[in-house]
C-alpha cells in the first residue's frame, strides 16, 4: 500500500509541478498585478476537507487574555473510543503533518489535534518559549474541550512537548507514543549532530528560500522528495504562507530547544511508552531512540521502521498508524473484556 502511495505521490507531484510552472509562466507578464498565494491555499483547503470528513472541526480557545490555542476536535465524541492527542513538530501546522493519520486514526480514536503556539492559529503574547509552557497550553485547551484522559502521539519537536505533557500531567496522559524526537540527547550529542548536518538549525527548521526547504525535505525524507519537481515559485509560496508568520517567536523556540536546559536530568515517565523510529533518520539518528528506550526502562519499547527517514508519519504512514492502534488499543480492549466478564 505504501509503495503504491509512493508512486502516486511522485506522479501527482510531477503533474502539479508542471501545472504550477505553466500557470506561473502565463502570469509572469503581469508584474503590475499583486501576486496572491494560489497553490498552497488550495492544498490547505483540500487537507481541511480531509479533516472534516474524519469527523473533525476547527475550534479556537482563549486560555486567557494573552494566549489562544487552535484545535481540530471531534464533531461528536464517542465514549466507546479512547481519546488521542496528536502533537506536531516543525514544518507547517498540524494539518500538513497529520494529513496521512487522521482518516485511519479517527476510525479508532477521538482525535484532538492542536496547533502549538506560533504555528497555525495558536499564539501568545507571553514571553515563555519552553516546552513546559507549550504542554501547559495544550492541556488547558484539552480541559476546555472536556478531555479528562487521553493518550498522546507526538513527532520531532512535538516529542519534547509531549514528553513534558506526560511528565507534568500523569493523571491525564495514559499512554505515550513518540516518533523520531531528540528527547534526552546531551549537549555534546546535539553539537555533534549539528556538525554532521552542517546547516544552521534555524535556517533548516524555518526555511527562508527554496534551497532551504529542499535541504529540510532531503534531510527528513529518505524514500522520495515530494518537492522534487516543484518549481521555486511554489516552494517560495509554501514558505511565505506556512513558515514566515511569527518568525521571531519560532526562532526563539529553536534557540531554547538548543540551549543547555535539556541537559538536566530527564525524568522517567510512569506511562507505558512506545518509541517509533525510521532506521534512516538523519535528523535524530536511531541511536537517540535506543538511548531514550534504555533511559525509560522496561515500560518503553522501540519500534523501528525499515527504509524510512525522520518523517515516518509521511513516508510510512500505514506502518505508523498500525503501530499506534496496536499499542494504544491493546490495553483498552483488555480492560473492556475484564469489565464485561
Amino acid at each position: 500500500m505504501e509503495t503504491l502511495r509512493l508512486c502516486f505521490h511522485n506522479l501527482l507531484s510531477f503533474y502539479l509541478s508542471v501545472f504550477a510552472a505553466v500557470l506561473r509562466l502565463i502570469l509572469s507578464p503581469l508584474p503590475s498585478i499583486k501576486r496572491f498565494p494560489i497553490f498552497v491555499p488550495f492544498i490547505d483547503a483540500y487537507i481541511s476537507l480531509l479533516f472534516r470528513f474524519s469527523n473533525l472541526s476547527p475550534c479556537t480557545l482563549d486560555l486567557d487574555e494573552h494566549t489562544t490555542i487552535h484545535f481540530w476536535a471531534p464533531n461528536h465524541r464517542h465514549f466507546n473510543k479512547p481519546n488521542l492527542v496528536l502533537i506536531h513538530g516543525y514544518g507547517g501546522d498540524a494539518k500538513w503533518q497529520f494529513m496521512y493519520q487522521v482518516k485511519s486514526l479517527a476510525q479508532s480514536f477521538n482525535l484532538y489535534i492542536p496547533d502549538l503556539l506560533f504555528f497555525g492559529k495558536s499564539y501568545t503574547t507571553r514571553p515563555e518559549r519552553t516546552e513546559e509552557f507549550q504542554a501547559k497550553c495544550v492541556v488547558e485547551g484539552l480541559k476546555g474541550l472536556g478531555v479528562k484522559k487521553c493518550s498522546m502521539f507526538s513527532i520531532s519537536y512535538g516529542g519534547f512537548v509531549g514528553y513534558k505533557m506526560a511528565e507534568m500531567y500523569p493523571e491525564m496522559v495514559e499512554k505515550v507514543v513518540i516518533l523520531s524526537s531528540g528527547v534526552g540527547c546531551t549537549k555534546e550529542q546535539k553539537e555533534e549532530q549539528l556538525k554532521r548536518i552542517g546547516r544552521d538549525p534555524v535556517e533548516l527548521l524555518i526555511p527562508a528560500k527554496p534551497e532551504d526547504l529542499h535541504a529540510l525535505v532531503n534531510m527528513s525524507i529518505y524514500k522520495y522528495n515530494p518537492f522534487k519537481w516543484a518549481p521555486d515559485a511554489f516552494l517560495q509560496e509554501f514558505i511565505d504562507v506556512m513558515c514566515r508568520s511569527y518568525l521571531k517567536e519560532k526562532q526563539e523556540l529553536v534557540y531554547h530547544l538548543l540551549s543547555d536546559h535539556t541537559d538536566c536530568i530527564l525524568p522517567i515517565l510512569t506511562q507505558e511508552t512506545m518509541l517509533i523510529w525510521g532506521d534512516k533518520d538523519r535528523v535524530f539518528p536511531l541511536m537517540f531512540g535506543q538511548q531514550l528506550q534504555r533511559h525509560l526502562g522496561p515500560r518503553a519499547k522501540l519500534e523501528i521502521i525499515k527504509n524510512t527517514g525522520h518523517a515516518a508519519n509521511i513516508e510510512s504512514p500505514d506502518s505508523v498508524n498500525a503501530l499506534i492502534k496496536a499499542f494504544i488499543l491493546q490495553r483498552n480492549q483488555e480492560e473492556e473484556h475484564v469489565k464485561f466478564t
